[in-house]
């Protein structure tokens, strides 16, 4: 059989991952496409929303959802576990079946349409909640013509956006309901359900019911939307705060404020001034007006609510606005709406705790007299051995953690500030936590930091600092805190320049996959920070039989018998018997593997035999892998860590970036250990694999084209 292919575009990164990429190319033409933005959001689990509802709909039957079924498993795993107290005598009914005339919504959505259930998601009811105060963000997460009258077929389907995309999950109507009642969220109108599938939407996208237990309401307000959160503890509320709420404001974010609880008496208790702890307000605009001869600053704050509001100075019938210029009092007043009210903002400061501002992205706002951030995002990993190098306290192996350039170009319209500095917020979140929780995983504590990239390496791409560069260099800013919650974010100001963050853990080598987002108010660039992939290989020397010395010879008779070649599975009994004399290395033998790789690096006829010369040549290079093996044996324990091992294959000769690192890690080291002989044959695999590269890249351009034949000969000489 003939196969004609045409030529297959290499570089030299691609050799070692080629498997994965037709479905790297794949994954970028969907996102070229705009697959995965709000206009076309990714299907769930590949479920189609439109076909498996006309599929219902032609045959005559309700969905019902495999992928999140109507079983125990889905509500949980630890108190709402199989055969737990919680979850006895539950059953799974349709709305259609607890009520006579169910309904999607009823009179628009509202903040009564959400009543709490026997599950611990407060953060996401009350960021479900600030979702009826806007009715565009609303429709996003809420698909509009949604009934249980018009081509009902017992599906639904919701979206949300999960880290940097837009997912859209589809469900059944089928509901946990214990003694008749739903267990979990619902409606103060019986007969209304959207809160409730919205609920069991987002417990499918996390794994259960249960692993929405406990959270932050930022994290319900970034799922909602696709923005970014910051949070302020008005206690001690940055010089400048006025400012950025003026510019959230401006950008359309939503803001939220609360005032602390001190005891489960206090939630929802009504101070004397009538503000309600425990409560979430919305803060919708501000304003200044000039009062007794100086400029007084207001903050207008609305409770969902309506009717119970602020009746301290500057409430709607305080005394304070009748010093005020009328117009500007009739102007102010026309605007509230029931349940929103003025206060000063030094009030608001003494009053509030909390203040939360979710910064949204730019695709979900329409209004162009808004402004927008920049916003740039990158995904990473930290992988136990290669890239999770933990905080700063770890000197040895931070430099190890993911870096990501960012060049600021221009500071900020700001007149009022003395210094010239630019605004960003950088916000670093860990992928799919709760869904691990199942296993007894949870958030691991994360944080980043600045450091300003020095002159030498000043419009650098290819670098990736290293240890010593930490050791000398302190950061120039960093997130206020290490914390264990989805996300960590902090607004900065730094002169322009070029820095890099450092996203980590706190601990070395716990793994997670995350999502680093930079949002700026002037335009910036950046990229990830990684060694470009290279190799300083040696000129092979040309040796011949009479460059080779007398007693080696003789060895080399010995140990080759009368075909005077040495094959695989003797030179594995070989070097197997010269590692056993180095007590000083802890090894479990050469391979077969292994040694057929060196066999292949050396072997030029395709004997899969080794003569003397080549054999000379391999000798040579083991005893310098073995210096190398020593010197960076830190702690002489005969063997080297994942950390030693990148530095060592390093001096070696070979650069690699954060991806092949991974991959060495993955294949060669056994519980974060790399032995003698693994690490032989890792460097003389990487060696082969250059060398073979180069001879395909004929013009030096780091390209190589190969047909099919010449892939053939590329697999069998390496792989």
């Amino acid at each position: 059989m003939q196969t004609t292919v045409g030529s297959l575009s290499w570089t030299s990164s691609s050799m070692f991952t080629y498997g994965g990429i037709s479905a790297q190319i794949s994954a970028n033409r969907l996102k070229a496409d705009g697959v995965g933005s709000f206009e076309q959001a990714l299907h769930f689990q590949n479920q189609d929303f439109e076909a498996l509802k006309q599929e219902c709909l032609e045959g005559g039957y309700l969905f019902e959802d495999p992928c999140f079924p109507a079983e125990p498993p889905s509500l949980g795993f630890k108190e709402l576990a199989p055969h737990s107290s919680k979850t006895q005598d539950v059953e799974w009914m349709r709305p259609t079946e607890l009520c006579d005339d169910p309904q999607f919504i009823v009179g628009g959505a509202s903040r009564t349409d959400i009543c709490q259930g026997a599950l611990g998601d407060c953060w996401l009811l009350a960021a479900i909640a600030s979702l009826t105060l806007n009715e565009k963000l609303l429709h996003r997460v809420v698909p509009q013509g949604q009934s249980f009258q018009d081509d009902y077929a017992g599906i639904f389907h919701f979206q949300f956006w999960q880290f940097g995309e837009w997912v859209d999950i589809v469900i059944d109507d089928r509901l946990p309901v214990k003694d008749g009642e739903l267990m979990f969220v619902h409606s103060a109108e019986g007969n209304e359900f959207w809160s409730a599938l919205v609920e069991k939407a987002y417990a499918k996208l996390n794994g259960s019911y249960e692993a929405l237990s406990g959270g932050s309401t930022t994290e319900g307000f970034e799922d909602f939307t696709g923005g970014v959160s910051e949070m302020y503890e008005l206690r001690k509320a940055p010089r400048d705060l006025y400012r950025i709420i003026g510019k959230a404001l401006e950008r359309g974010s939503l803001l939220g404020c609360s005032i602390d609880i001190t005891s489960a008496f206090d939630m929802e208790s009504v101070t004397f001034k009538k503000l309600v702890k425990g409560h979430a307000y919305s803060v919708t605009a501000l304003k200044q007006v000039e009062f007794r001869g100086h400029t007084e600053r207001l903050i207008r704050i609305r409770n969902p609510w309506g009717q119970v509001e602020w009746t301290g100075a500057w409430s709607d019938n305080s005394p304070e606005w009748d010093e005020i210029d009328p117009s500007e009092k009739d102007d102010l007043h026309l605007q509230m709406e029931d349940g929103e009210f003025w206060m000063s903002f030094s009030e608001f400061l003494r009053q509030f705790s909390r203040l939360e501002i979710c910064n949204l992205s730019p695709d979900a706002l329409s209004d162009d007299d808004l402004s927008h951030w920049n916003t740039i995002k990158f995904h990473g990993a930290w992988r136990r051995g290669s890239t999770a190098g933990g905080c700063r306290n770890h000197p040895n192996t931070f430099w190890i953690n993911p870096q990501y350039k960012i060049t600021l170009l221009e500071e900020d319209d700001d007149p009022e500030d003395e210094e010239v500095a630019c605004s960003l917020l950088v916000a670093l979140m860990q992928k799919d936590r709760r869904r691990h929780r199942r296993h007894g995983q949870d958030m691991h504590t994360i944080g980043f930091a600045l450091y300003e990239i020095p002159e030498e390496y000043a419009g650098c791409q290819n670098v990736h600092l290293k240890k010593d560069f930490f050791l000398t260099n302190s950061s120039s800013a960093r997130s206020e805190t290490f914390i264990n919650l989805r996300e960590v974010s902090t607004r900065l100001s730094l002169p322009p320049g070029e820095y890099i963050i450092v996203p980590s853990t706190f601990e070395p080598s716990q793994e997670a996959d995350f999502v680093l987002r930079v949002f700026t108010e002037k335009q910036s660039e950046t990229e990830e920070l990684d060694d470009e992939i290279s190799a300083d290989l040696e000129d092979e020397a040309e040796i011949t039989e009479d460059d080779i010395d007398d007693s080696f010879k003789s060895m080399f008779e010995q140990l080759a018998g009368e075909d005077m070649e040495i094959s695989v599975r003797e030179l594995k009994t070989i070097l197997n018997r010269v590692v056993s004399r180095h007590k000083d290395l802890k090894t479990d033998g050469f391979s077969m593997e292994s040694c057929r790789t060196m066999v292949n690096l050396l072997d030029k006829d395709g004997s899969a035999r080794l003569g003397l010369v080549e054999f000379q040549i391999l000798w040579n290079k083991i005893r310098k892998m073995l210096g190398i093996f020593r010197e960076f044996d830190i702690d002489k324990s005969g063997t080297m860590n994942s950390y030693e091992m990148r530095i060592a294959v390093e001096s070696a000769g070979f650069k690699l970036n954060n991806r092949l690192n991974q991959i060495l890690v993955a294949r060669y080291a056994e519980n974060d250990v790399i032995d003698f002989d693994n690490f032989v044959c890792c460097l003389i695999k990487l060696e082969s694999m250059f060398r073979t590269f180069q001879q395909l890249d004929k013009d030096g351009t780091g390209t190589a084209d190969m047909n099919l034949s010449e892939v053939l000969w590329f697999d069998f000489l390496i792989i």
